[in-house]
């Protein structure tokens, strides 16, 4: 009797925990209405409580703030996006193409439905910060969503470029969707995505080949540390190093060059001149080594320690 009662209020709490998220995404969806009619700064928060027919109170058991709000937008997009794609390769080739294709469209066509484009356009060039980090932190999911799945369909061999050839393909894409508006020229999201597509899958053995790796995927992570602007501290920089050492048994050359970088961080006053330049010699002697994404992560994580001091 106990399990069958116990069992029942779960499912009551259950539908009413899914009846309210239901009702807050309705909320969100005519704050972004309103948002892309008029402007973020231009809504107020009483104006979409009246559109959406609720109380103030109701508002706020919501949302804390309109950011909130537009973070619960995002957080939909997200979350829509991820249901499409992962019902896209159910019972199919994670290395299918055409699957592929079909994945990469789905953001894209949830962005132009919900007329997100303008609205994301209009964050990036304001002046609120917060605004900008969500918007930001978006299209870092997005990046290493596309990062990865680069590496299931082309192989294990481009993992160190795909963090590159993912910048290469969005920058590629965006151009060529702005361009077509712009000229309002006719176009098939999907074909454009398999030409772009046809050029990185030229482009990537040729970065391989000769090496040109510019953005390797630890660089993620700087890009991460740059929008969350987390405070490094020296602690988790000895950390770093501590790791490091442990992974890896450096040559004299590159002890040499660690223990000048190690000498330095623990001075009283860190001389920004002297070790700044250390850091890309030192990164370098790591090139084609087991751990240079290590050494890459350690070495932005030191010169970010710098910016900030």
């Amino acid at each position: 009797m106990f399990l069958i009662q116990r069992n029942l209020y779960y499912c009551i709490w259950t539908r009413q925990e899914d009846s309210m998220n239901n009702r807050k995404r309705k909320v969100a969806d005519i704050a972004l209405k309103l948002f892309v009619e008029k402007g973020i700064q231009q809504t107020s928060i009483q104006e979409i409580i009246e559109k959406s027919n609720i109380s103030k109170g109701t508002f706020y058991n919501y949302f804390s703030t309109k950011n909130d709000c537009i973070a619960q937008i995002l957080e939909s997009l997200r979350y829509d996006a991820s249901q499409q794609r992962i019902a896209i390769q159910i019972g199919k080739d994670a290395q299918d193409r055409n699957i592929f294709i079909e994945q990469i469209t789905v953001l894209i066509r949830l962005n132009e439905e919900r007329n997100l484009n303008a609205l994301f356009e209009a964050i990036l060039s304001s002046n609120e910060k917060e605004l900008k980090k969500l918007v930001l932190q978006h299209r870092i999911f997005e990046i290493e969503w596309l990062s990865n799945r680069f590496i299931e369909v082309m192989g294990e061999d481009i993992r160190e470029y795909s963090f590159q050839g993912t910048v290469l393909f969005y920058g590629m894409l965006h151009h060529m969707l702005f361009t077509m508006r712009i000229t309002n020229t006719t176009y098939s999201l999907h074909d454009l995505i398999d030409a772009i597509l046809s050029y990185i899958e030229l482009i990537m053995p040729m970065m391989i080949k000769r090496g040109s790796l510019m953005l390797n995927r630890s660089a993620i992570d700087s890009l991460r540390a740059h929008i969350d602007k987390k405070a490094i501290t020296i602690t988790e920089l000895k950390e770093s190093a501590a790791q490091l050492q442990e992974q890896y048994s450096f040559s004299p050359m590159q002890q040499d060059l660690f223990d000048v970088i190690m000498e330095e961080l623990q001075r009283k006053r860190i001389r920004v001149v002297v070790l700044q330049p250390l850091l890309k010699p030192f990164q370098q002697l790591f090139d084609e080594t087991p751990i240079q994404p290590q050494v890459h992560n350690f070495t932005n994580m030191v010169w970010y320690y710098l910016r900030n001091l």
